[in-house]
């Protein structure tokens, strides 16, 4: 800590000091009342640095995020809307999927599709996939690359939706390359 460091908490300090008994003088009368009222603003402010300090916490409790453990696990926790959602790198771009283990594929969404790099004006959309807004055409694609953590893979088969798609889809065959898929009442587990 160096001399300046020190002058200025010295000064703070100070300032501190003055503004309470400037603050204890003028609320002579009605000291009982302010002090229950500074009281509450103590705690306010201490729970205000508790929950900023927390907030990892909390944040992971109130809205748990995917796990990828050292040992070729990936735990997805439920979404509040039932869906399970695995965040993965495509081409170095981290997309978002929705696990769907009725899609056969993995179905990315032309604007996920332009954010990994792939030039979707080129694609040609000669496949059709049923889904439950009706028939889409479809483009097939090879990602250089899709990574979860540890766990890496090449050349994988996709395809490009050209309709509408909010959310891209994780589907049967990226999943079948893990050895388990497990699923518990707050979690998907999968193991390679």
């Amino acid at each position: 800590m160096s001399s300046w460091d020190i002058g200025r908490g010295a000064y703070l300090v100070l300032l501190l000091i003055a503004v309470v008994v400037w603050f204890l003088a003028q609320n002579r009368q009605t000291l009982n009342k302010t002090l229950q009222q500074a009281l509450v603003w103590v705690f306010l402010f201490i729970g205000l640095i508790a929950a900023v300090g927390l907030w990892d916490d909390i944040r992971s409790t109130v809205r748990p995020m995917q796990a990828v453990h050292g040992n070729g696990k990936i735990e997805l926790p439920r979404a509040p809307n039932g869906h399970f959602y695995l965040t993965a790198q495509v081409n170095g771009t981290p997309i978002r999927f929705v696990v769907d283990t009725g899609a056969t594929d993995i179905v990315i969404s032309s604007d996920d599709a332009k954010a990994a790099g792939i030039d979707t004006r080129n694609l040609a959309f000669v496949g059709e996939a049923m889904t439950a807004n009706g028939t889409v055409k479809t483009a097939p694609v090879r990602l250089k690359q899709v990574s979860v953590g540890p766990i890496d893979d090449h050349n994988v088969r996709a395809w490009v939706n050209g309709g509408q798609m909010d959310t891209s889809l994780m589907g049967m065959s990226y999943l079948q390359r893990f050895s388990k898929i497990e699923m518990t009442p707050r979690a998907l587990v999968l193991t390679r």
